[in-house]
């Protein structure tokens, strides 16, 4: 019985050592292969959050550094459009803006008065000066529009200070030149870098005059629903007629005065063309062939000479024939 109490006993030792050999190679399995995907995973997921874009909402922008040039348009229906006209250059002016155009016309019994003034204002006040625009009349039609010019800015910037660094270098170049080929090969880049270095800064004085002032087109008009003049009953109507038919007279009038001296030099110039065709076409007509006089005979009878002529013929004769008759 001991003997195989003590069998027994060994065989459940075996047994117990052999599951917790397997249970420790597995554990040292899972513990090995563990760290090749925690470790990794662990190690790239904090970078990754950091590169990838925040699913809760895009990063804030700097409205600081954002450039907007602002351009619009306002149109305004006033009693006066010039003394209207005046009030904006006022406020204009009390702003710390500027007028850039000034046009007024005003008006008369054919058109009504009208007014357009282009001015800058400060772009971080266009709101409220747009907003001040509804005191001077009312306002019929308002239009602004904001463009991004952020990236020109920047590029103009970076070029700026890139040319700017190297116009620096090209001054210290030509102050320690050793040769005349070193200096002049300096002063000639120099030259080339300076000029395109003010056209750029040229630029970027012009866009951050935009960015700063806002342009602004403001058109100020009378009430257009009646025009000036219009009649308003049936007399008016005819009196409004009768005029325009004195007005049309008149005109004619004027024109036909006016038309007078070019009938004259029309009839002067159209008679010097008819005397040089008339003088042209005498001159290219063929004369007319002169034909051969013709005697007749009783012309040759009757001639005083011819006779004469005669009668010595005949005497000649006789004379002949008396000295061939011996």
């Amino acid at each position: 019985m001991r003997k195989l109490a003590v069998v027994m006993v060994g065989v459940f030792g075996l047994l117990f050592l052999a599951g917790c050999g397997d249970d420790a190679s597995e554990s040292q399995a899972d513990h090995a292969s563990s760290p090749s995907v925690s470790g990794p995973a662990a190690a790239v997921a904090p970078g990754f959050r950091e590169g990838a874009p925040s699913k809760e909402g895009p990063a804030p922008s700097d409205s600081a550094n954002r450039k907007e040039v602002i351009t619009g348009s306002v149109d305004i229906t006033a009693d006066d459009p010039i003394g209207a006209a005046a009030t904006v250059t006022e406020q204009v002016r009390a702003m710390d803006g500027r007028i850039d155009s000034r046009t007024e016309q005003p008006g008369t019994d054919d058109r009504t008065a009208r007014a357009v003034l282009s001015v800058r204002v400060p772009a971080d006040k266009t709101d409220a000066f747009i907003t001040g625009l509804g005191g001077i009349g009312t306002v019929t039609e308002v239009s602004t529009n904001r463009d991004d010019v952020t990236m020109q800015w920047e590029d103009l910037d970076a070029r700026i200070r890139a040319l700017q660094a190297s116009v620096d270098r090209l001054r210290a170049l030509i102050a320690g030149a050793t040769n005349t080929a070193d200096l002049i090969a300096a002063e000639e880049a120099l030259s080339s870098r300076q000029g395109e270095l003010d056209s750029l800064t040229a630029q970027k004085r012009s866009l951050d005059d935009q960015v700063a002032l806002s342009t602004l087109t403001i058109t100020l008009t009378a009430d257009d629903k009646k025009a000036p003049g219009d009649p308003d009953n049936f007399w008016d109507g005819i009196v409004a007629g009768w005029n325009s038919l004195v007005d049309w007279l008149r005109d004619a009038v004027v024109f036909a005065g006016k038309a007078v001296p070019w009938l004259g030099f029309l009839a002067v110039l159209g008679g010097v063309l008819w005397l040089v065709l008339r003088t042209v076409l005498r001159r290219r007509r063929p004369a007319a062939p002169v034909a051969p006089a013709v005697v007749t005979p009783a012309a040759e009878t009757t001639s005083p000479t011819a006779g004469h002529e005669k009668e010595a013929t005949d005497a000649d004769r006789t004379g002949d024939d008396q000295t061939e008759q011996p």
